[in-house]
């Protein structure tokens, strides 16, 4: 396909006048000859497969806004211009069985460009129009028909290679597709990502060896396109690879836009081979495009803007340095590459366009063809959100966290090892407590310094769960399930270990300290401490959603749980506390599961802690014989008209929580309120994950 001549002589026209503008007195200006052959030479064509889709993007701009300093005299002023571009009226398309791939310096926009394509970019901010076969794509449809696969590759280190992608496959197809069908389109994806040799090798981790750098790149790519996509985004995929891993990523990825997808992807700096396999580059500076076309096309393009590229040389290469030559020494940077390109692409625009199939016809053939194995639009039927009900993935996320912790043995050893460590430790220096006054302060120090320890013990989940965030924020960014459905296996995975560490720690606790009830004490306090145990990992878990850092979520976790203890009625009682303080004491994690063991171990009025002259001990009478203290014993019953012998229970249990002011709820209300509390936390994190996702920019 050529431009008219008429374009040319437009060309010509502008050519020489546009150079000195531009300012290019290092390089040579353009001649007539060139630019004659230059416009009627068919660049920016690529010849591929007939036309079935046709991503089309028209004038895309994207601002941000600048940041803002204050002054020393505390006003503020803008450091730059209010708002920056970061995408400058981007246009070009990308066709069936080609691979797209953006270049540019870092902070040069490649990542926003993609991200405006993948539909990531809230369309208020962006500018311009973007259509696949013509149509405006709809943002059900782009996340059924798409995937993409970021520059982290974020995956449970503990599953191999074929159980991460047969995960994929059971949230990414739907009911209709059966088992068998999964494995085959599991074990189809292995040959095409040539991955059959690491197929049964973990992932890995920094404490598991695992697969290669780029075997878990192409892993990542497969539990993005396990559904089939036609649109397949990548940020950088080749980004921290050795030359022969990328060149394995780039070729995996050509097979698969060969097979029938469109392929788009931001490249750092591609070597030459990789350079061969790609179809179509755009090069951005600044935000603007300054070159779009074949690969073939680079050294023509920059032979007509006066810069010969070497025989043998690299043309992405020598492209990126000469943009970033341009940027650092003119104030305009690259703005005669971009008119340049800018004319070149009104004359391929004034060309005939292959036709194509309007949208829901291209998808339907594509359905039937077998191209989407989901089979997510059939015989007219709307695209659906989720390819499947909740129910099968809350049952496959589970399934996928419960097998990575099974084969991380040593991390439950760990806390179920803490947990023997500490019942002993706790258990030894409170052993058998009797019925006396100095007993009756131990039982009650025992009993606020376990459930402290179990908030605290809490906290070692964090790093998982933020690590788990990440995870999942990548998966479901094109919808492979429901935040529902994760929260609820996060509930799952997470109760289940706790009832391991509470059977370790109650029998230890309660036998030595020897606690009192009998077997209903010894099953009240187990709910308490289990209970416990739930909100605590609770709270932690929306410690996880809220913030990002492990250290910074230990730092929260352990400040909040100090503040909780201190106003839970241990240190001081309810109507000690000041006022505009008591709303803490009301939401104290710790003051419901404390209150709830004070009363299973004290509310037996027959138990006594303390008997006749047993009153005097820890006071300054202590020390005075025994008939001295039971004379004045005696005196004291006398002035209450009250008959004291050496054998009359002074204190009772019920006393102890009338000091201690816990009588606002029984027992089981407190047992309630802190499972309340568990659940309530995870609403929370729930709300933090759906509000707080970064899948779009503003």
């Amino acid at each position: 396909m050529r431009a008219s001549a008429p374009n040319c002589a437009c060309w010509i026209n502008w050519s020489v006048p546009m150079a000195r503008e531009a300012n290019l007195t290092p390089f040579h200006s353009p001649s007539p000859l060139l630019a004659h052959q230059y416009c009627h030479s068919p660049l920016g064509t690529v010849a591929g497969t007939p036309c079935k889709f046709v991503l089309a993007f028209s004038d895309l701009s994207y601002s941000v806004k600048m940041p803002t300093k204050l002054s020393c005299f505390g006003k503020k002023h803008h450091t730059a211009e209010p708002t920056r571009k970061v995408l400058d009226s981007i246009s070009g398309e990308v066709k069936t069985g080609e691979i797209l791939a953006v270049l540019g310096a870092s902070g040069s926009g490649k990542t926003t460009f993609i991200d405006a394509l993948a539909n990531r970019i809230k369309r208020a901010s962006l500018r311009g129009s973007i259509t696949l076969n013509g149509e405006k794509l709809e943002g059900r449809l782009l996340k059924a028909i798409s995937a993409y696969v970021m520059q982290d590759d974020l995956m449970f280190p503990m599953l191999t290679v074929e159980e991460t992608l047969m995960f994929a496959a059971e949230v990414r197809l739907p009911p209709s597709v059966s088992a068998s069908k999964k494995k085959e389109r599991v074990q189809a994806l292995i040959d095409q990502l040539d991955l059959r040799s690491a197929a049964d090798t973990i992932i890995g981790d920094e404490g598991h060896r695992g697969v290669s750098g780029g075997e878990r790149r192409r892993v990542s790519i497969g539990t993005d396109i396990v559904h089939d996509p036609i649109l397949l985004f990548l940020d950088e995929p080749t980004s921290g690879l050795d030359s022969t891993s990328a060149l394995m990523v780039v070729q995996v990825l050509q097979r698969i836009a060969r097979s029938g997808s469109m392929v788009i992807m931001s490249v750092h700096q591609p070597s030459y081979r990789i350079l061969g396999l790609l179809d179509r580059l755009i090069f951005l500076s600044r935000g603007q495009m300054v070159y779009s076309g074949p690969p073939h096309g680079l050294v023509e393009f920059f032979a007509v803007f006066g810069s010969q590229i070497p025989d043998g040389g690299n043309p992405a290469e020598f492209a990126l340095d000469l943009i970033r030559e341009l940027e650092d020494t003119r104030p305009e940077g690259a703005k005669g590459l971009v008119t340049l390109n800018a004319l070149n692409h009104e004359a391929r625009a004034r060309t005939s366009a292959e036709p194509c199939l309007p949208l829901q016809d291209a998808v339907r053939n594509s359905i039937a063809s077998g191209k989407l194995v989901s089979g997510a639009m059939m015989d007219g039927a709307p695209f659906a959100s989720y390819p499947n009900p909740v129910w099968i993935e809350v049952l496959a996320v589970t399934k996928r966290a419960l097998l990575n912790m099974w084969r991380m043995p040593e991390i439950m050893a760990f806390r179920v090892g803490d947990m023997v460590v500490t019942g002993f430790l706790i258990g030894t220096i409170f052993w058998q407590l009797h019925y006396t006054p100095q007993a009756m302060r131990e039982r009650i120090g025992f009993l606020a310094i376990t459930i402290t320890t179990i908030f605290f013990t809490s906290t070692d989940t964090l790093g998982v769960f933020i690590q788990e965030k990440f995870i999942y924020q990548r998966e479901t960014a094109y919808n492979a399930y429901r935040l529902t459905s994760y929260v609820l296996s996060n509930a799952i995975t997470t109760f289940l270990p706790l009832v391991f560490l509470t059977t370790t720690l109650v029998p230890i606790v309660f036998f030595t300290v020897g606690l009192a009830g009998g077997v209903q004490g010894f099953t009240f306090f187990f709910l308490t401490i289990l209970a416990t145990f739930w909100a605590g990992s609770g709270f932690v878990t929306f410690i996880s959603g809220v913030l990002s850092h492990v250290v910074l979520g230990y730092t929260v976790a352990a400040a909040v749980f100090s503040y909780f203890l201190l106003l839970s009625g241990f240190f001081i009682n309810r109507n000690r506390i000041p006022g505009y303080w008591i709303w803490l004491h009301y939401i104290s994690l710790l003051k419901y599961p404390y209150e709830a063991v004070m009363q299973n171990e004290f509310s037996n009025s027959s138990n006594c802690f303390s008997r006749g002259v047993q009153i005097f001990d820890g006071t300054t009478m202590g020390g005075l014989p025994t008939a001295k203290k039971m004379e004045v014993l005696v005196a004291i019953g006398q002035a209450l008209g009250l008959s004291i012998g050496n054998d009359t229970c002074i204190t009772t249990g019920s006393d102890v929580l009338h000091y201690q002011q816990i009588d606002q709820l029984n027992k089981w209300n407190c047992l309630l309120v802190t499972v309340a509390w568990g659940f309530f936390f995870r609403l929370l994190f729930y709300f933090s994950l759906l509000f707080g996702s970064r899948n779009k920019r503003k």
